[in-house]
């Protein structure tokens, strides 16, 4: 996610990601159980499209912690090392 603390929504993240949204939706539905995750549908009053309302996913306190600390171990494992440029 470019900006962690944002409103993200799932097609969105799906096509940046490249993650299929089968594989997307059900990885989301474990982090709101988890309550890595909040959600929320977007006010259909707002909506300037004719279109149904998205729904939103946003990364709690928790959540950033936790995706934290699954990224540092992540950075120090060996078969991961191609995802993480080298700073200097």
């Amino acid at each position: 996610m470019q900006e962690p603390t944002g409103l993200h929504w799932g097609y969105e993240t799906s096509k940046r990601s490249g993650v299929r949204s089968g594989v997307l939706y059900p990885i989301f539905a474990r982090m709101l159980d988890e309550g890595w995750l909040t959600d929320g549908w977007e006010d259909p009053n707002t909506l300037t499209e004719n279109r149904p309302p998205r729904r939103y996913y946003e990364l709690t306190d928790k959540g950033r912690a936790e995706l934290g600390a699954v990224l540092q171990a992540a950075r120090r494992d060996s078969r991961f090392r191609a995802l993480f440029p080298r700073t200097a």
